[in-house]
């Protein structure tokens, strides 16, 4: 691909990474000239016709969003049976790298990026746009520490009901809620869920559950109450205990009602107001009746 022009416009400069459903490069806008990252579907997504359906309206209304942490969708095409997705060059790392590197986030920090983070999810929910996949590889903390949500519209596309829907379950499972696993009704508290095993990660430097299978993880998601992040990681406000946990409640009216709500409780706690007699947590139990995901 390296030297191949997409669309008579994008030039391929390098490849810069990989994921379950497309190649990465990084290319130069020849009209605008400016360094773009091109997104190139894998083959086995050009014979699902549905699939290229999806991901083209999907695609075109998350070009519509435009926020500081989001980064942005610039184009869609199709050259020569490539289809590809052109948005914002973010030259930085992911936000899992930045964990991994640090071992663990400060509270303060994470909150801060946090509040950025669910700030993006608040314009997408706005417009309806539910992202489906958020989990640290799919943000990029920019050189200047900013962390921007990429890939909304694709992760939706891929998450409907199609041959290709599970092609990244090994890396997403890990923060998918109850009835993400279950494969039931998705809306935006199940983005809030995965925000808030985002946060836990951030936090402690670990994750929430893991398994030795994508099965053996999707069943705590379903079965085991989170541990309390202050346990994992001393030092944690039990404030943000309380926010953590009550995003990563198994029922979804138990999570907050909005990424706005959420917004509020960690803009309190980063101004110092303490614990908020707001923040009620669910009760913890293992009835059954309580995972339903039916609406």
């Amino acid at each position: 691909m390296i030297g191949t022009i997409l669309g008579n416009r994008y030039e391929i400069l390098s490849e810069v990474g990989t994921g379950g459903m497309a190649r990465v490069y990084k290319a130069k806008d020849r009209y605008l000239q400016r360094i773009v990252a091109i997104k190139v579907l894998k083959d086995e997504f050009r014979e699902d016709t549905e699939f290229l359906k999806r991901f083209d309206t999907e695609a075109q209304a998350a070009a519509s969003l435009t926020h500081p942490n989001i980064v942005q969708i610039y184009d869609v095409g199709r050259d020569n049976n490539q289809y590809y997705i052109v948005m914002e060059y973010v030259d930085g790392i992911t936000l899992k790298e930045y964990i991994q590197k640090k071992g663990h986030l400060e509270w303060r920090e994470a909150v801060n990026l946090s509040i950025q983070i669910c700030s993006a999810l608040s314009k997408a929910h706005s417009r309806n746009i539910v992202h489906r996949d958020i989990k640290p590889t799919n943000i990029i903390m920019t050189s200047e520490g900013v962390p921007k949500v990429a890939d909304f519209g694709i992760a939706r596309s891929v998450s409907s009901d199609t041959k290709t829907m599970k092609v990244d379950t090994v890396g997403s499972v890990h923060y998918s809620s109850p009835e993400q696993v279950r494969g039931g009704f998705i809306d935006k508290q199940s983005d809030i869920y995965s925000i808030g095993v985002t946060m836990f990660e951030m936090v402690t430097g670990k994750l929430p559950f893991d398994g030795e299978t994508p099965v053996a993880v999707a069943l705590k998601h379903i079965q085991e109450e989170p541990p309390v992040p202050s346990s994992v990681r001393p030092g944690i406000p039990p404030t943000l205990d309380k926010i953590i946990l009550k995003a990563m409640a198994k029922s979804r009216q138990e999570r907050y009602s909005s990424v706005t709500e959420l917004i509020g409780d960690l803009e309190r706690l980063r101004g110092g107001q303490g614990a908020s007699s707001e923040i009620v947590l669910p009760i913890m139990k293992r009835d059954e009746d309580r995972y339903n995901t039916k609406k």
